[in-house]
C-alpha cells in the first residue's frame, strides 16, 4: 500500500516538473513555429469557398450550354467537387398513365472529407476527440484522402500523424472541425511535419552529426538547431521524400541541444517538427534502438509521455474503456491504471 502511494507521489511531481517544461518550451519557443494553414470549406450552404468548384445553387456562371451540352439543367454533387451533368440532355418524364407518382429525394448526408499530404506510401491516421477513427495510405507523391461519414452534428477535435519508413512517427497535428447535419465539410490543406532522428545520442565537439528524416518528394527542408544564437540549415529531400543532413558540430557549444525540421513546397508550409536532443561533449555515442514499453504507449510512439497521460484522463471513469486503455484489464480506468502508466513513465 505504502509503496503504490510513493509511486503515485512520485508521478506526480514528474507530471508536474513535465508539464511546467513542456508549458515553458511550447509558451516561450514554439508558439511562433506553426505555420500550416487548415482550409475548411462548408458544402451545402450555396456560396463556393475553399476548393470547391461548385456548391448547391452557386454555379459559378456554369449552365449545361457552357459544359458542351445543349439543354437541361446543371447541378452540383453532393461533395461539392464537381458539376453534375446528368440532368442535361434529359427530357422531362411523362406523367404517369393513371396519375400518382411523385420523385424520391435522397436523404442529406453529414460527411467531412480530409485532404493533404504526408510522405509517400506512409500510413495516415486519423484521431477523432483522441480516439482512432480511420487510416490511409499516401500515394508515391505523398497526397492523402479520408473520409468520414454518420456524424453527429457537432464540435469535434480531429488530429492527424503518419510514420516514416524507419518507424519513426510525425508531431501530432490537431485543428477543430465544426460539423453541421446534412452539409460535407471538406478539409484541405493538412502538411504534416517531417520525422526527425539524429545518429547519436552524444557527438565529440567537432564531429558530424547525421540529422534525418522524410517528408514530402523534392521538398525544401529546413533544419534549426538550438545554440547560443539558433542555427538554421538546409538541404532537399530526395523522390521517396527521404532527407539526410551532417551537420558539423564544431558552431556549438558542449551540452545538449536540440534540432527540429520543416518542409516547404509549392508555397505551402508545414509547422515545425518534434525536438529531438542530442548532447556535445568529448566522446562519440551512437543512438541505441528505442525499446517499446511494455504498457502505457496509448499513441505507439515507444514513449509514455504527457500524450498518453491525456488519452488515459480522456477515459477516466468512463464506461466501457478501449482495452488498450484499460491498463490492468478490470474494465474501469481509475489511480490503478495512472499508477501503472507511472511505473512505465519515459518522459
Amino acid at each position: 500500500m505504502y509503496q503504490l502511494l510513493y509511486k503515485n507521489l512520485i508521478f506526480l511531481v514528474i507530471f508536474a516538473l513535465v508539464f511546467s517544461w513542456v508549458h515553458f518550451i511550447f509558451a516561450g519557443t514554439l508558439r511562433l513555429d506553426i505555420e500550416t494553414t487548415i482550409r475548411i470549406s462548408i458544402c451545402g450552404n450555396n456560396i463556393i469557398d475553399g476548393e470547391e468548384v461548385c456548391d448547391g445553387d452557386d454555379l459559378a456562371g456554369e449552365t449545361c450550354q457552357s459544359r458542351g451540352y445543349q439543354s437541361g439543367n446543371l447541378d452540383c454533387n453532393d461533395s461539392c467537387d464537381e458539376f453534375d451533368v446528368s440532368g442535361c440532355y434529359t427530357p422531362p418524364a411523362p406523367p404517369p398513365p393513371f396519375g400518382g407518382g411523385g420523385g424520391y429525394t435522397a436523404p442529406a448526408e453529414t460527411k467531412v472529407n480530409f485532404t493533404g499530404k504526408a510522405y509517400p506510401k506512409s500510413t495516415v491516421t486519423l484521431l477523432k476527440d483522441a480516439q482512432i477513427v480511420a487510416t490511409t495510405v499516401a500515394g508515391t507523391d505523398a497526397t492523402f484522402t479520408m473520409s468520414l461519414t454518420g456524424l453527429s452534428a457537432g464540435n469535434y477535435i480531429f488530429s492527424v500523424y503518419s510514420e516514416d519508413n524507419k518507424g519513426n512517427r510525425s508531431s501530432l497535428l490537431t485543428f477543430p472541425v465544426g460539423v453541421t447535419f446534412g452539409v460535407v465539410t471538406n478539409v484541405s490543406g493538412i502538411f504534416i511535419a517531417p520525422t526527425i532522428d539524429v545518429d547519436k545520442e552524444e557527438v565529440r565537439r567537432g564531429e558530424n552529426i547525421a540529422i534525418f528524416g522524410q517528408s514530402l518528394p523534392v521538398a525544401n527542408i529546413t533544419i534549426q538547431i538550438s545554440s547560443e544564437q539558433e542555427i538554421f540549415v538546409s538541404t532537399v529531400s530526395d523522390s521517396g521524400g527521404v532527407y539526410l543532413y551532417n551537420f558539423g558540430t564544431e558552431v556549438l557549444d558542449y551540452g545538449n541541444h536540440f534540432t527540429k525540421s520543416k518542409s516547404a513546397k509549392d508555397q505551402e508550409i508545414s509547422s515545425f517538427s518534434q525536438a529531438i536532443g542530442f548532447l556535445v561533449g568529448t566522446k562519440t555515442v551512437l543512438k541505441e534502438v528505442i525499446k517499446i514499453p511494455e504498457k502505457g504507449d496509448l499513441n505507439d510512439d515507444k514513449k509514455v509521455n504527457l500524450i498518453d497521460f491525456s488519452i488515459l484522463a480522456y477515459w477516466y471513469q468512463r464506461p466501457s474503456p478501449l482495452a488498450k486503455v484499460d491498463l490492468n484489464n478490470d474494465g474501469k480506468i481509475n489511480l490503478i491504471d495512472f499508477s501503472i502508466m507511472a511505473y512505465y513513465w519515459t518522459g
